[in-house]
């Protein structure tokens, strides 16, 4: 097994313990309007815990989520200052942080059925456009689809920037129980792998799914890689989600999470990934700076 990047992890529930308000429907994106050192702090906290990639706060930055009218109005300026405050916190660690660009799916998670492939350019280019003075590479994630993963190929394809893609997991209990491993859209994992293998991508991801049904993607991702000969990282950041998902978007409340899901079984679920062939390993929401701490202690002493 070769050296690990340890991810940072869920930002909504850390800018809450740290005192930043949650509601809908603006979520994490209220934090940048109204508490943008405690967006930097958070930042900073996982980079302590051991993250070496921060994710910007730009999940959030989306008509779905502040609306058309203010995405107009102060989009661009919002999804900047996301990046900014990412850059502020790695230049300032003393040590080589990873600063990825989060491009979002444009049109609500886990709804691979709002995908619009007319109008998601028009909205990926004012993310693209405004991250990268900050960013080291792109990040589309909580993506339920490959065409959410084509959108944003086709969105960097001329920022030179390399661009990884993580995709989002059916996780109810078939699947828990041993089901072939599938995006929410229902198409497998073994098309996005394959998708992944020809799109330029340097690294597929799976996140924001339970950590039960992630080793699978791995091992089907790996096998594809293997039999493409191509070198394509493979990553995994899983959320803490209470009960079943499928019916319900993500962020539509804040969720309850899992009590079993400490630190130390989180980290056991990484060693198993990481076994299994992921070398780019953090976590999704619920997923807190003590997991990370944790799951980097556990990582880099193997």
């Amino acid at each position: 097994m070769g050296d690990i990047k340890i991810l940072d992890g869920g930002m909504s529930r850390e800018l809450q313990r740290l005192g930043a308000q949650l509601k809908q429907p603006e979520w994490s994106a209220l934090s940048l309007i109204d508490a943008p050192d405690i967006v930097r702090q958070v930042h900073a906290e996982f980079i302590e815990a051991g993250a070496d990639v921060v994710t910007t706060n730009s999940y959030a930055l989306v008509p779905f989520h502040i609306g058309e009218e203010r995405f107009q109005k102060d989009g661009a300026a919002l999804i900047s200052l996301s990046g900014k405050l990412a850059r502020e916190a790695a230049d300032a660690s003393g040590r080589k942080v990873t600063v990825a660009g989060g491009l979002p799916p444009i049109f609500g998670s886990y709804e691979p059925q709002n995908f619009d492939a007319s109008r998601v350019q028009d909205y990926l280019k004012v993310l693209v456009d405004n991250l990268a003075p900050h960013v080291d590479v792109w990040l589309g994630e909580t993506l339920s689809l490959i065409a959410e993963g084509e959108a944003v190929r086709e969105a960097v394809a001329n920022t030179g920037k390399p661009f990884w893609v993580s995709f989002t997991l059916n996780d109810d209990t078939a699947q828990v129980n041993g089901g072939a491993p599938q995006l929410r859209s229902g198409e497998t994992v073994r098309a996005a792998a394959e998708w992944a293998a020809g799109s330029g991508a340097t690294a597929l991801l799976f996140n924001c799914s339970k950590p039960e049904v992630m080793k699978a993607a791995v091992e089907t991702a790996s096998a594809v890689f293997k039999d493409r000969g191509v070198s394509i990282e493979i990553g995994v950041y899983a959320n803490a989600f209470e009960g079943e998902q499928g019916d319900s978007a993500a962020n539509e409340g804040l969720h309850g999470t899992r009590a079993d899901l400490t630190d130390d079984a989180y980290s056991r679920f990484a060693c198993d990934w990481a076994e299994a062939g992921a070398t780019m390993i953090g976590g999704c929401c619920g997923i807190g700076a003590a997991h990370i701490h944790t799951v980097a202690g556990a990582l880099r002493a193997r």
